[in-house]
């Protein structure tokens, strides 16, 4: 079994991905964008045996900000870039449960010789389908659902899949006169930034959900898999998504709709747009996402209206360093004074980094 780690300057990442199906989530140029943004060092594993291809990206952290004195140890871990990475198999990696699993202590091996005492990864809900039936239980949590809308569906089938009051919110959008389109999201980033940002405000959003000006601006550069909708009424943008599209997956990124215009519901006529638009440029599946921290909550019953397509939300926590691990975690109970069996305990992963 062969493991490579590279970097976003390897030409190794961009020739792995013309092989595997996979997402905007899993290149270069996005996984840059999330080191920028949080201040993390980029890279990707590549591990193989025969025919069998596994891959993955994901940001290693420094500890020692979380502790004062711990510059001297250089303790580190990893992380998913924000979304749904997850792991890229090839066909015979897939259906190879053995070599799936002996490549994940490779890459716990590779990553240790790294001083790497964690991970932390997001798994693909359409990409990694099922591949929870193959990890050892100690390894892997399903931590909820996502929706999806099936776009090799007719029209009239995903119509018909579609909540009634969601029907009728978006007749009377159309009725009303809005209108959806894309546009460039380079020309509108300061409206999309303003509505976004609005809607967090709303919903009481954490900070990990607001960005800065940075983090859009290198979001438009990608204008190959990025594009912006949205929903025009009286003469004022109302309602914006960011979308991605990559291998017939299209999924939204960020959305938000302004206030005063939440009655009008704009946003289910934005989505219903999207995913026809979708469709005929010849995508597979609109990925919708969950609900807030993927809770079958409102957001989340918002979007399974629009389908009855679901897929099991799956994230992996790997303790690679387990000496290395308990320190760190001994040192966060000690400064929240707390034992160190409770963080231990908690469902937040990694336990030193509880909050």
């Amino acid at each position: 079994m062969n493991s490579q780690v590279m970097s976003i300057s390897d030409n190794l990442w961009v020739q792995s991905l013309h092989k595997l199906r996979h997402d905007i989530y899993h290149l270069p140029e996005y996984v840059y964008i999330e080191s920028k943004r949080t201040r993390s060092i980029p890279e990707a594993i590549l591990i193989t045996e025969d025919d069998k291809t596994f891959f993955l990206p994901y940001l290693v952290r420094s500890c020692e900000d979380l502790f004062e004195g711990l510059a001297t140890l250089e303790i580190f871990d990893i992380v998913s870039p924000y979304g749904y990475p997850g792991i890229l198999l090839n066909e015979a990696a897939a259906s190879s449960p053995k070599f799936i699993n002996l490549a994940i202590e490779q890459l716990k091996s590779t990553l240790s010789a790294k001083n790497v005492c964690s991970g932390f990864l997001r798994l693909h809900p359409i990409l990694n389908h099922g591949l929870n039936k193959v990890l050892p239980p100690n390894v892997y949590q399903v931590l909820g659902d996502t929706v999806s809308v099936n776009l090799e569906l007719s029209d009239a089938k995903i119509w018909q899949q579609t909540r009634r009051n969601h029907r009728m919110n978006i007749n009377l959008c159309k009725r009303a006169g809005m209108v959806a389109k894309m546009v460039p999201f380079a020309q509108y980033i300061d409206e999309f930034v303003e509505i976004y940002e609005e809607t967090m405000n709303r919903v009481g959003a954490k900070n990990a959900y607001y960005f800065d000006y940075d983090y859009y601006l290198h979001l438009s550069r990608l204008d190959k898999l990025i594009h912006l909708c949205i929903v025009e009424w009286e003469n004022q943008i109302i309602c914006a998504s960011l979308i991605t599209e990559c291998c017939g997956i299209i999924q939204c990124h960020l959305s938000g709709t302004r206030n005063k215009f939440l009655k009008q519901a704009p946003n289910k006529f934005m989505l219903d747009y999207v995913r026809y638009w979708g469709k005929e440029r010849g995508n597979k599946v609109l990925h919708l996402g969950g609900g807030v921290g993927s809770a079958k909550d409102s957001l989340y019953e918002f979007k399974a209206g629009f389908s009855k397509q679901s897929h099991s939300f799956i994230t992996l926590s790997l303790v690679i360093d387990e000496k290395q691990y308990r320190y760190l975690v001994n040192l966060r109970a000690k400064g929240l004074s707390l034992l160190a069996e409770d963080l231990l305990q908690s469902n937040f992963f990694p336990a030193y980094r509880y909050l």
